[in-house]
């Protein structure tokens, strides 16, 4: 058993559970990046142990009614044999360096996904998991190329497809996005540690060490965020997320400097805006209220 590896897996899936980011987003870079494992032994190993992580947070949100059963039937129906086949592209890339660079571009577009549905968020929430109409089309589309990009690189089940609900579904709560997206990866995951127990580089111990940590974690985050926002966890989410990205793609030290402290400067500036707004919102519900 590594300690330091279940250590570090118990944390990621906290953010697992809180945010509904996939554990492939940090999971996957942390054991290439500080365990130095080959990229396909990663990635096999990721999805093999989130298999078994994600139905942990899903029975959660289930219980507490925040999970869209016909729109998660819908993200399946492109996502599951999409991820199957991602395996084997995965699998042509392992030739070469391509996997790691793959999950740095990822990555990337997870950032940039964040990004956008922090954007978007507050402008809805509105609604309950079982009041949105199902926009099928779309929402296959979505499953379809969120699978594929899970079967690659382990990434999207949670940093892209979120992002994709948020975007078709504005009036959905954070929690229920969160809630929608946990049962959902949970057959697609599922589908993509198939393909790579098959076919891939599944090591036993390293899946061990990370569902010691990573079955515990996610139930945790998944407590919390069935009750609680996690926006500011998203942001310092997207700052690791970036440094991650540009190791991967072997960016300089300089430039990874330069470009976590833009980063950082603006996510304290759209941090200070959010509330500045919320308080004027606030402040004018109260002013407009009847004086008693």
């Amino acid at each position: 058993m590594d300690w330091a590896l279940i250590a570090g897996s118990f944390v990621v899936a906290i953010v697992v559970g809180l945010t509904g980011m996939g554990g492939g987003a940090l999971m996957t870079p942390m054991m290439m990046l500080f365990f130095n494992v080959p990229p396909l032994a990663a990635v096999s190993s990721d999805l093999v142990a989130s298999a078994v992580m994600k139905p942990v947070g899903s029975v959660v949100h289930l219980r507490r009614g925040t999970v869209n059963l016909r729109l998660v039937g819908w993200l399946c129906a492109g996502s599951v044999p999409a991820a199957f086949c991602g395996v084997f592209l995965a699998r042509a890339f392992a030739v070469s360096d391509a996997v790691k660079y793959a999950l740095g571009v990822a990555l990337l577009l997870a950032v940039a996904g964040m990004a956008l549905k922090s954007w978007l968020g507050a402008r809805g929430g509105t609604s309950t998991a079982h009041d949105i109409v199902v926009r099928p089309i779309p929402t296959l589309l979505v499953g379809t190329v969120g699978g594929l990009v899970v079967g690659v690189s382990s990434v999207g089940s949670g940093s892209l497809i979120i992002v994709a609900l948020l975007v078709l579904y504005p009036a959905l709560k954070a929690n229920q996005l969160v809630g929608t997206d946990l049962v959902q990866a949970v057959p697609l995951v599922t589908a993509a540690a198939l393909g790579h127990l098959l076919y891939g580089d599944f090591q036993l111990d390293l899946t061990l060490s990370l569902l010691i940590g990573s079955i515990p974690g996610v139930y945790l985050g998944a407590r919390i965020s069935s009750r609680a926002p996690g926006g500011l966890i998203r942001a310092m989410l997207a700052i690791v997320l970036l440094a991650s990205a540009l190791k991967l793609l072997d960016v300089s030290n300089t430039l990874t400097v330069w470009a976590l402290l833009a980063a950082t400067a603006v996510t304290v500036v759209g941090w200070r805006l959010r509330v500045r707004a919320a308080a004027q919102a606030s402040s004018g519900s109260t002013d407009l209220e009847p004086a008693r």
